[in-house]
């Protein structure tokens, strides 16, 4: 489902019961396209996450962590000028439309009242945050400054006059009384959702066709009362078939897994934790993917090149017969021929044509040939060894890409300190500045159900530090087995078998083998691992491990996190 009208009705009443009354204590951007205003109400700080990205536009509480850029936006810089310790009056949906207002009051730098108002937009690729001054109705900023050309019909830049998103002529279903759906219904030719999207404000397609069956399915005043009473009441609702979707209420149209969950925001966060995230990775580190993916490649033609130097190789006892053929039979050549058929008594005799220099002698061209044989033969050992420096490369940088896929916005950082230190980037320098020495990130914690301390390296950089420097000796160690993934380590000597079974699963989680069943992981006391001396980031051997076999969940991932009441 998408963010429409009637989930915005849903999230803007759960929202409000939540926030308003409320108080700005925290403002901050950790994405391009999203902010997150902490508000305190009720004794609780409440992460209000506001998002205007073209795919993913939405309002919720977020529990997700997140990174904080070190240098603020201007769009932020803004925002704590003016809504910093600022109280939340109202939060309201405009009509049925994928639109809210936030209503703040505040005083300006004279210590007069200032009435400000937070437009959020959530129209795909058109989502915008507009910060307005209600008593001018001029634009203070916004979060994606938007040129005439682009849109002729209302000016979205700073200083601009405020002008609403169009106005469809369509009716909000929540305050019409005509009850115009029973006409719809006896309108033929066009499919009844099609007309109630015509008709009404604020229905996706999904929404559309959920009204549509209920209201055939019985008696249609009932119908259409109940399913809009579901928006003020909600069911949050998950449903996993051909396609993943989300709704307020459960959608029997939909066929799939239902999951409920107790609110709105904690069903986005379930929704969008692993989306918004591989989207957000990939637009962060998309300076790290494209090199990384060029050296990859690099490294796949160069692997094909020794391959078939090393198919070459295979001639090179050819070569070495025919010289000790025109060795033996030297009285036979004469100078001056192109080539000579002689018997093979490596093959029972057999006639072997042997080609010649004309402008050798008959010995130099038997020494040809013995030459040919022993570069050949000396190349043998050096494609080798290329091969399998080449190889162990190819596998590290694939590592690393996998990391990327796997990681949290917080941790490129590490990732691209790495590929720095290992000469695959080139240091970025800001200015003439000293760039502080950069400090590798600390492990992710989880828990176990009985309180243990689990931790996950989430790259290289931060498994070497937590197997090599944090973890004791007597520490359990666990790696998916024969993949690129994290290095996982349990702060016990003595693990019950449920805390090693839920170790294994964060180490199958966090590595290539995240989508796939019956995950083999490895697991040893962290006294047997060693590092071999100039050996990569992240590589570590180890001998007399056991092994156990789990199939990753992401629902018992996101229950790790939390620290378990005991």
């Amino acid at each position: 489902m998408s963010f429409d009208g009637l989930f915005t009705h849903a999230m803007a009443a759960e929202l409000s019961s939540w926030l308003v009354g409320g108080r700005v204590n925290k403002i901050q951007q950790p994405y391009q396209n999203e902010i997150i205003l902490t508000i305190r109400a009720e004794r609780k700080n409440w992460p209000l996450l506001l998002s205007a990205h073209p795919e993913y536009a939405r309002a919720q509480i977020t529990r997700i962590p997140f990174a904080n850029p070190d240098v603020p936006s201007t769009f932020t810089m803004t925002l704590r000028k003016y809504l910093q310790s600022a109280s939340l009056l109202s939060l309201v949906q405009v009509a049925n439309d994928r639109v809210m207002h936030l209503d703040f009051k505040t005083r300006d730098e004279l210590g007069d009242d200032l009435s400000l108002r937070l437009v959020v937009e959530f129209m795909g690729r058109h989502s915008n945050i507009t910060l307005v001054n209600l008593r001018t109705n001029k634009i203070i900023d916004l979060i994606h400054h938007v040129s005439p050309d682009q849109n002729r019909y209302r000016l979205l830049l700073p200083g601009a006059d405020y002008v609403q998103p169009p106005i469809q002529d369509k009716i909000d279903p929540f305050t019409d009384e005509s009850a115009g759906y029973q006409e719809l219904m006896k309108t033929a030719g066009v499919p009844l959702p099609q007309l109630l999207q015509r008709h009404y404000q604020g229905l996706a397609a999904d929404s559309a066709n959920e009204l549509a069956a209920r209201l055939l399915s019985g008696d249609a005043n009932t119908q259409w009362t109940a399913f809009l009473s579901a928006f003020d009441h909600p069911t949050p609702t998950i449903t996993t078939g051909d396609k993943v979707n989300f709704s307020a209420t459960p959608y029997h149209s939909l066929s799939g897994t239902v999951q409920t969950y107790p609110t709105l925001s904690d069903m986005l966060d379930a929704y969008y934790a692993q989306k918004a995230e591989h989207d957000r990775v990939r637009q962060l580190g998309s300076n790290l993917i494209h090199p990384l993916k060029n050296l990859i490649d690099k490294d796949k033609k160069k692997q094909k090149k020794l391959a078939q130097t090393l198919k070459a190789t295979q001639k090179a006892d050819d070569y070495r017969i025919r010289g000790e053929i025109l060795t033996t039979y030297l009285s036979q050549v004469e100078r001056g021929m192109t080539s000579i058929t002689l018997p093979n008594f490596y093959a029972d005799m057999q006639p072997l044509k042997i080609t010649l220099s004309n402008q050798l002698s008959p010995s130099k061209n038997a020494q040809k040939y013995f030459a040919k044989y022993q570069k050949l033969r000396n190349a043998v050992a050096y494609v080798h060894e290329q091969m399998a420096e080449n190889q162990a490369e190819l596998e590290y940088l694939t590592g690393i890409m996998t990391q990327i896929e796997l990681a949290a916005p917080k941790d490129l950082d590490d990732i691209r300190l790495e590929l720095q230190q290992g000469g695959y980037l080139k240091p970025q320098h800001k200015g003439k500045k000293t760039a502080k020495k950069q400090k590798v990130a600390k492990p992710e914690q989880f828990w176990a159900s009985d309180g243990t301390q689990i931790f996950v390296g989430k790259n290289n950089l931060q498994n070497d530090q937590l197997t090599l420097k944090l973890a004791k000796k007597t520490d359990i160690w666990l790696h998916a087995k024969d993949v690129p993934g994290s290095h996982v380590i349990i702060d016990s000597a003595d693990p019950s078998e449920k805390t090693l079974m839920e170790a294994a699963q964060l180490a199958a989680y966090f590595s290539r083998s995240r989508n796939s069943a019956n995950v083999p992981v490895d697991w040893i006391v962290v006294k047997k691992i060693r590092k071999p001396n100039g050996a990569k980031p992240g590589f570590v051997v180890y001998e007399g491990q056991r092994t156990v076999t789990v199939t990753p969940a992401a629902e018992q991932v996101a229950r790790l996190r939390q620290k378990p009441t005991l």
